[in-house]
């Protein structure tokens, strides 16, 4: 039974994947330590509604166009919120200080609580699917034309909580590590996914994030068969129906049941609901972001293992290949195994109890790499 701790816990606003499974985290945390919650964006709402404790700031944010990153957009975006938000992280600063003394920093790939930790000596344990990148081996020909970015991804995660007291990394896929003080671990499921029956049907469950993907409609209308599409109609409040496609508001217990009956999945390159398909043993046809190379890498391991498909663009004639392959998919799937979130909390409270025991000495002892 590890001491009952106050915990500072920072998650990153940019995509409610890191909610959803810090959620997870955070509830069994929850139950036996102080914890305190750091975060940003829509991901602030969701965790105010079932933890106490929850600290709003700001954090980066990212524009989108169409199926990509527009980086431009992105840094103007970030510079004008930069301009309030800085000033209201480090009034949130001095608040912790004063009415919280944590023993251990948990960080979603989260920045400000790093730093908390740093400035004042506390371990760090990492918990996200990112760091894969960079500690992590991955093979010369899984990433041949994509050596450039590789290399700039990884720098860039590096430098994102480099030094810490452990880095717990979630992963459908398993690449040889590189780095000590590394631990790879099933992908955090939410409890809804857990208790969810995956059965076979018909449809394609098609998750867009981009509402200016005036192209995709076409595309999904061609291939013929059912698709409940969500993301794309965020006006609607009920099922619109045109033709083979239904858009859907979105509802988390519909999106789940769709997704547990559905043939296959249409998604970017985004680890959560990828993760989650997996899971499920529903193939994905994975379009990644352009410029976002996390979703690429994540694609290409799916590809890899014969989980699903991995196409820069998505068209007709990449439709039809990814519902011919559906059945190599649905085979390779079986083979997939995870026993829920056992692993995954085994190993945050075995780190979370080494880290409690070296706090106030542990920077010493720990290299830099």
């Amino acid at each position: 039974m590890l001491p009952g701790m106050r915990i500072l816990y920072g998650v990153v606003g940019e995509g409610m994947g890191h909610a959803t499974r810090s959620r997870v985290l955070l509830e069994e945390l929850t139950k036996e330590h102080e914890v305190h919650i750091v975060v940003s964006g829509r991901a602030q709402d969701y965790l105010a509604k079932r933890f106490q404790n929850v600290h709003g700031i700001w954090g980066l944010t990212l524009a989108y166009e169409g199926n990509s990153v527009k980086k431009w957009q992105t840094v103007l975006q970030n510079l004008t919120g930069a301009v309030k938000g800085w000033p209201q992280n480090i009034r949130q600063y001095f608040e912790l200080v004063d009415d919280f003394r944590p023993d251990v920093v948990v960080s979603d790939f989260e920045s400000f609580s790093y730093m908390f930790a740093k400035t004042h000596r506390l371990p760090v344990i990492s918990v996200d699917n990112m760091q894969v990148i960079n500690r992590c081996k991955h093979e010369p020909a899984l990433l041949a034309g994509y050596e450039d970015s590789f290399e700039t991804s990884r720098a860039i995660v590096k430098a994102k909580l480099p030094g810490a007291f452990h880095y717990l990394v979630t992963s459908f896929f398993y690449p040889e590590l590189r780095k000590r003080r590394t631990t790879l671990a099933p992908s955090i499921l939410r409890p809804e996914i857990l208790e969810a029956k995956s059965e076979p049907g018909e449809h394609l469950l098609v998750y867009q994030t981009s509402t200016t993907n005036t192209a995709l409609p076409d595309i999904l209308k061609a291939a013929g068969i059912p698709c409940r599409v969500y993301g794309l109609r965020r006006d609607i409040t009920e099922d619109l129906v045109d033709g083979n496609l239904t858009y859907r508001p979105f509802s988390e217990k519909g999106f789940i049941d769709d997704l547990r009956t559905a043939r296959g999945v249409v998604a970017s390159g985004g680890y959560t609901l990828m993760s989650e398909a997996v899971y499920l043993r529903k193939p994905v046809l994975s379009v990644p972001l352009l410029g976002q190379f996390e979703q690429i890498i994540n694609a290409l391991y799916l590809e890899k293992l014969g989980y699903g498909m991995y196409v820069k663009e998505l068209t007709v004639d990449a439709m039809k290949e990814f519902l011919a392959r559906l059945p190599r998919c649905h085979q390779a799937l079986q083979g997939y195994e995870q026993d829920g979130n056992t692993r995954m909390l085994a190993a945050l409270r075995e780190q979370l109890a080494l880290a409690y025991e070296h706090r106030g000495h542990w920077a010493m002892e720990m290299a830099q790499d």
